[in-house]
């Protein structure tokens, strides 16, 4: 399908992540976007659709082309405006704790997405489970600006992971599931999708807020993180007999690779970005160390950056 440039676009913002340089549009009634990009939209667009067919609670799309410049575009509803994040950010009231109202409708839309993907999963085997580390981890990046991770420690415990989550079985996922993604009504951008064991996208939506480095705004407390994972529990046993919680440190390790990837800086006046960049290597450091000592994460114990950097010295020091 194709549909002309219409004047009642308005521009929202530039599709950074995108290859291609698209960029985001509204129109006047606020009830759909269209979004511009490369090959790579067109594969989400079409990757977005076979979720609406199973049932995924994700933005129906309305129409796709290609525009006069050879842009992709793509035509989805409104889910709303406002994510999740936005509404935590929106309600603190002076200090970090996070909405229980937040909480509560995360729990509500993990479910609801947990529930479509329990419904069309397929056994794994190991190499899908290695499969899954490779993309979700990005290590080909991650070994590549870190070449000193791509050890024999760090690949036993990987392995020890894909062990771990034997039987777990597959389904598609989003890769980059968290707050910022959840509307109250559905999951948006499914740039990074693929197939992810039962539970990787949604049992760490809450677990994941410290990898930002206390620049979120917010944290979620002990009983709150308690209350969302025995929500999705609750659907996991009903669906599989397994609960999600008992894997949430061999996701968590994969996850500390996915936030170590694309974040060696090429800049070396860029002391900002050098200092996140030792930040999260110093992260994924820690998530090893837990998880090979104990079998368990706690990303509630991370430093915050603020705290690294005067551990470190000066803000920005590499």
């Amino acid at each position: 399908m194709h549909t002309p440039h219409s004047p009642h676009w308005h521009f929202v913002k530039k599709r950074t992540a995108d290859p291609a340089d698209g960029a985001v549009y509204v129109n006047e009634d606020r009830d759909r976007y269209r979004r511009t990009g490369g090959e790579a939209l067109a594969a989400e667009a079409a990757y977005q659709r076979r979720l609406a067919e199973l049932g995924y609670p994700v933005p129906r799309v309305l129409d796709e082309g290609t525009t006069g410049d050879g842009h992709v575009f793509v035509v989805e509803e409104s889910l709303g405006e406002r994510s999740l994040h936005d509404m935590a950010l929106e309600s603190l009231d002076g200090t970090r704790a996070l909405s229980d109202t937040v909480v509560d409708l995360a729990a509500e839309v993990g479910s609801r997405l947990l529930r479509a993907q329990a419904a069309h999963a397929v056994p794994a085997d190991l190499l899908m489970l290695r499969e899954w580390v490779r993309e979700a981890g990005w290590t080909d990046n991650v070994f590549t600006e870190n070449p000193d991770f791509d050890n024999t420690r760090v690949r036993a415990a990987l392995e020890r992971a894909v062990a771990q989550l034997a039987g777990v079985p597959m389904v598609p996922g989003h890769l980059d599931y968290g707050l910022p993604n959840v509307l109250p009504v559905g999951v948006i951008d499914w740039q990074h999708h693929g197939l992810v064991p039962l539970g990787y996208d949604t049992a760490l939506a809450l677990e994941i807020v410290p990898f930002k480095g206390g620049t979120k705004g917010y944290l979620a407390s002990p009983e709150q993180r308690h209350r969302y994972l025995e929500a999705l529990n609750k659907v996991a046993c009903a669906t599989t007999g397994q609960p999600l919680s008992q894997h949430l440190a061999p996701f968590l390790l994969v996850k500390a690779l996915f936030f170590l990837a694309l974040m060696r800086p090429t800049d070396p006046a860029r002391t900002d970005k050098h200092l996140k960049w030792q930040y999260r290597r110093h992260l994924f450091t820690e998530v090893l160390e837990q998880y090979e000592r104990t079998g368990a994460v706690a990303p509630v114990h991370f430093p915050t950056l603020d705290d690294f950097a005067a551990r470190h010295g000066a803000p920005g020091h590499p």
